[in-house]
C-alpha cells in the first residue's frame, strides 16, 4: 500500500466555487519513504481573495500570484489529480481533509465534471484521537510544533509534506502503521461519492459528542429551573433597600448553569433590593464565573457595569 498526503490552496472560496490554485502532494510507501512529491499549480480563473478562518483579509500564499495565469485550468489537470486520489492501492490523507475534499467537489461542480470518488483519512482527527482531545480543532502548525516537524505554511506541497511527517511521528510514537492506528482508535475513513461527503468518525469522538450534548441538556434544564425560581422569588424583593438597592443584576450563563449557586445568589440579591435581568448590556452588576470570558462579559464591561465573581458577591452579601 502507498500513502498519499495532499493539501489544497485556493485563490478564494465562495458558496459555489473554490478556485483551486495549488494541489500539493507527497506520495510515500508504508515506511514513509517518498516516492513522489510535487506542487501542481493551477490557473484559478479568478482573482486572489484570501481571508483567514474568521473571514478577515491578511492570508498570504507563498506564490507569485501573477504567474498563475500561465498554468493549466482545473479541467486540464483533473485527470492527474484523480489518478492520485482514486488509486485503489493508495491510502489518502490530509490535515482537516474534509475541507480539501469540499474544495475538490466544488470545483468538479463548477466545471461540470464527474464527482471524485475516494476514501480518506485525516491526520488532524487522528492526532485528536491520540491525545483524546476533541474540544478544539488543532492547526497543522500547532501539531507540527508539538511533534517537532518543520514546514512552510500555506505552500501546498510543504503542507502535504508536513502532514506526512505528522503521520510518521504518530506512527513512530506508538510503533504502529497508519492502518493499525486507525484500528486502535476505531476510526472509520471519510469518503466522497456523487458529490456527497462523509466525515471521519471514531468511537471516542462519538462518546465526546454525546457527553457534550448531555452536559448541554443539563445546563439548559438548570437555567430553566433557575429562571422559574427567580420569577417566583422576585416577589420577595426587599423594596426598602439593601446593599444593592434598585440595581440591575445579571448572572452569566456559567453562573446560571450551577442551579444551587444561582438559587442562593438570587435569594440574597432580592433580599438586598436588586432586580435580576437576563440582559448583560443593561445591567449595573454582572456576576460571572472564575476564568470566564465571552460576549456577555464584554457587553457588561462596555456598559461600565460592576463586575464580581459569584464568590465575591456571596462574600459581599454575607449575612445581609
Amino acid at each position: 500500500m502507498k500513502y498519499l498526503f495532499f493539501d489544497i490552496e485556493c485563490a478564494g472560496v465562495s458558496k459555489n466555487a473554490a478556485k483551486i490554485c495549488a494541489f500539493g502532494y507527497c506520495l510515500t510507501d508504508e515506511q514513509f519513504n517518498i516516492i513522489e512529491k510535487n506542487d501542481i499549480l493551477i490557473n484559478p480563473q479568478g482573482r486572489f481573495h484570501l481571508t483567514d478562518r474568521k473571514g478577515r483579509r491578511g492570508l498570504v500564499l507563498p506564490y507569485e500570484y501573477a504567474e498563475f495565469k500561465n498554468y493549466p485550468v482545473f479541467p486540464k489537470i483533473v485527470r492527474r489529480i484523480r489518478e492520485l486520489l482514486q488509486d485503489k492501492n493508495t491510502l489518502v490523507l490530509g490535515h482537516a481533509t474534509a475541507n480539501d475534499v469540499k474544495y475538490l467537489t466544488l470545483e468538479a461542480k463548477r466545471f461540470s465534471l464527474k464527482s471524485f470518488e475516494f476514501a480518506y483519512g485525516d491526520t488532524q482527527f487522528l492526532y485528536m484521537n491520540a491525545i483524546n482531545d476533541f474540544s478544539r480543532q488543532y492547526g497543522l502548525g500547532a501539531i507540527a510544533e508539538n511533534l517537532n516537524v518543520e514546514f512552510v505554511a500555506h505552500r501546498a506541497v510543504d503542507d502535504a509534506y508536513a502532514t506526512m511527517r505528522v503521520a510518521e511521528a504518530l506512527c513512530k510514537a506508538e510503533q504502529k502503521t497508519l492502518p493499525e492506528l486507525f484500528e486502535k482508535y476505531e476510526i472509520t475513513l471519510g469518503s466522497v461519492r456523487d458529490y456527497e461527503i462523509t466525515y471521519c468518525e471514531s468511537t471516542a469522538h462519538k462518546n465526546y459528542v454525546a457527553e457534550v450534548a448531555r452536559k448541554k441538556e443539563l445546563r439548559e434544564k438548570n437555567r430553566a429551573r433557575l429562571h422559574v425560581f427567580i420569577d417566583k422569588e422576585r416577589r420577595k424583593r426587599n423594596k426598602k433597600g439593601g446593599l444593592l438597592k434598585n440595581s440591575l443584576v445579571c448572572f452569566s450563563h456559567l453562573v446560571e448553569d450551577d442551579f444551587e449557586t444561582g438559587k442562593r445568589l438570587a435569594v440574597k440579591v432580592f433580599a438586598n433590593g436588586a432586580f435580576i435581568t437576563g440582559k448583560a448590556e443593561e445591567c449595573d452588576l454582572y456576576v460571572y464565573a472564575e476564568g470566564e470570558n465571552g460576549q456577555r462579559l464584554k457587553s457588561a464591561m462596555e456598559r461600565n457595569a460592576k463586575l464580581m465573581t459569584a464568590s465575591e458577591l456571596e462574600e459581599y452579601l454575607a449575612g445581609k
